[in-house]
């Protein structure tokens, strides 16, 4: 499964565990039964072209592109505020992009291709020991 693929399949199972929660069209419940059926490398991208159809990527996906953690990797941009972001998928490994926004009155970040954009990242986690120092006045002249 591709890169695009794994988002594309991870929204639509964000898709599937709301769809009892909405009141549904006959086509909307079509499409989470459709998913029902699993989803697979071979069935995402004809999955993911029913919910474009559909016209309800918009929200899932706009949320989705903003990532669950800032991974601190430079990006630039002219144009736009950037940002890289990454999201553990269902799978367990972790994809990350660069998430566009700002751009002001007439930017349309959200229009950048992202998806295909898509880098393999891999976690590394390590537990640190953090002092902090606090400090009080011992003799507060100031009453």
């Amino acid at each position: 499964m591709t890169l695009c693929q794994k988002i594309k399949r991870d929204i639509l199972l964000i898709v599937q565990g709301l769809g009892t929660a909405f009141d549904a069209s006959v086509r909307e419940k079509a499409l989470i039964v459709s998913l029902d059926s699993g989803i697979t490398a071979e069935t995402v991208d004809n999955q993911y072209n029913e919910l474009v159809e559909l016209k309800l990527h918009w929200d899932y996906e706009y949320e989705f592109r903003e990532g669950q953690v800032e991974t601190k990797f430079p990006e630039y941009s002219s144009h736009y505020e950037a940002k890289s972001v990454a999201r553990k998928m269902t799978d367990g490994t972790w994809v990350g992009w660069v998430y566009w926004y700002g751009g002001g009155k007439y930017g349309t970040p959200e229009d950048i291709e992202w998806m295909k954009d898509a880098y393999d990242l891999e976690l590394i986690e390590t537990e640190k020991l953090v002092v902090v120092q606090e400090f009080k006045r011992i003799n507060d002249k100031t009453s």
